[in-house]
């Protein structure tokens, strides 16, 4: 079997609700969608977030692909080993979510040709549905408890929140109002994206200990592991690495220097599932539990997920994804909205390779959105351009 070429499709799905951040917002997904043809007839799917941006995921595509077309399909390693040595990738920091979505495709080709959904492929079964967090986007303290109470009516165990403001006081409020609308026994998450210097950190980790978090998310920048590690000594509440931990190098060096208490991964930043799996891997070894970390994810990328995430015994907490904000999807019937998690999971797909197949009005509608209100998706939000990188000690 060989890859006779590929279709990308980019598309703007809006969301219910703006997602807001320490430095940035943004009011819907944008993916670029991969179809991925063979000479024999099978279409593999993947799905590329537009990160940094649509235009610089649909560049690495066309420069991958003399390296891709004329492969073989079926041999995913060869293939993705290609494009690093040969596409020069190995000196890249993080892969980019194209080469990510070419291995999706890819394992997509190889369930239907085997006629097996891929989590046997990654594994065999270890749980049937794979648990995800409810992203909780909203801003002050109000629309925070009113989100919270929603979380819990869906039915999911796990509420997420971003530190969206330069106050670190305001974000310790939006917490105790998160606990108040949740409940006492939701778990909550909280994400400062980088934002604190060590010494808050420090100081607001105390601040939030009445709340009983079950993570504090990348308090301080991840590039400097000993900050990590100063804050995991000061800290009652388990530190998360996400932008320290993109890749597996990077995870590798977290765990040696000790600055975390669980391990963020993402196939899309580290070039594919066989990485995710490694990551879970190292992790293993280490003692760390791992949880997906998540660019935006349509049903595609998210069917891969979970696929391999119920194949891999140590993630074992809630994992990130956008059912709370998204409000519609591009497959027929995975994903999607929060409606259409059960308790928080999403069950396995049972049909060969992803199990998902794109549904082509809604991709048609969401092309044509992009086309017109693409850059309004878009991570850039100038407001914050002045903000100061780190608030005072």
């Amino acid at each position: 079997m060989r890859i006779t070429g590929f279709k990308t499709t980019p598309v703007a799905v809006p969301y219910r609700t703006e997602e807001v951040w320490a430095f940035g917002r943004r009011t819907g997904q944008i993916s670029v969608l991969l179809e991925l043809r063979t000479d024999e007839g099978v279409v593999g799917l993947g799905e590329a977030a537009a990160y940094p941006s649509a235009g610089i995921v649909q560049a690495v595509f066309d420069s991958i692909e003399p390296l891709v077309v004329g492969a073989d399909p079926l041999e995913i390693e060869r293939l993705i080993h290609r494009i690093d040595l040969v596409g020069t990738w190995h000196h890249v920091k993080a892969s980019s979510p194209a080469i990510s979505a070419v291995e999706m495709a890819c394992w997509d080709v190889l369930g239907k040709t085997c006629g097996q959904p891929l989590v046997n492929l990654l594994g065999g079964r270890f749980r049937d549905s794979v648990e995800y967090f409810y992203y909780v986007a909203r801003t002050t303290p109000g629309e925070v408890a009113a989100e919270g109470r929603r979380a819990v009516e869906a039915g999911f165990g796990t509420c997420y929140l971003k530190c969206v403001h330069d106050d670190p006081r305001t974000d310790v409020e939006r917490v105790a109002a998160l606990r108040d609308g949740a409940g006492p026994d939701a778990r909550i998450r909280l994400d400062a994206n980088e934002a604190w210097s060590p010494g808050t950190a420090v100081r607001v980790a105390r601040a939030l200990r009445p709340y009983d978090l079950e993570f504090l998310e990348q308090p301080v920048s991840g590039r400097n592991l000993d900050e990590m590690a100063y804050v995991r000594g000061r800290s009652d509440i388990p530190l998360l690495a996400n932008e320290a931990s993109w890749t597996r190098h990077d995870q590798l060096a977290v765990i040696r220097a000790g600055a975390a208490d669980a391990i963020s991964a993402d196939n899309q930043a580290d070039g594919g599932l066989l990485n995710l799996k490694r990551s879970a891997g190292l992790c293993e070894a280490a003692g760390l539990p791992v949880v997906k970390h998540s660019l935006g994810e349509l049903g595609v990328a998210l069917a891969a997920a979970t696929h391999l995430i119920a194949a891999t015994p140590n993630f074992r907490h809630a994992n990130q994804a956008y059912g709370a904000l998204l409000s519609d999807d591009v497959t027929a019937g995975f994903g999607g909205p929060a409606g259409n998690y059960r308790h928080g999971h999403l069950d396995v797909p049972t049909g060969h390779g992803l199990g998902v197949e794109l549904d082509e009005e809604k991709v048609a509608r969401y092309a044509e959105l992009y086309v017109h209100e693409g850059k309004d998706f878009s991570f850039t939000d100038d407001r914050h351009a002045s903000w100061p990188a780190l608030p005072k000690a």
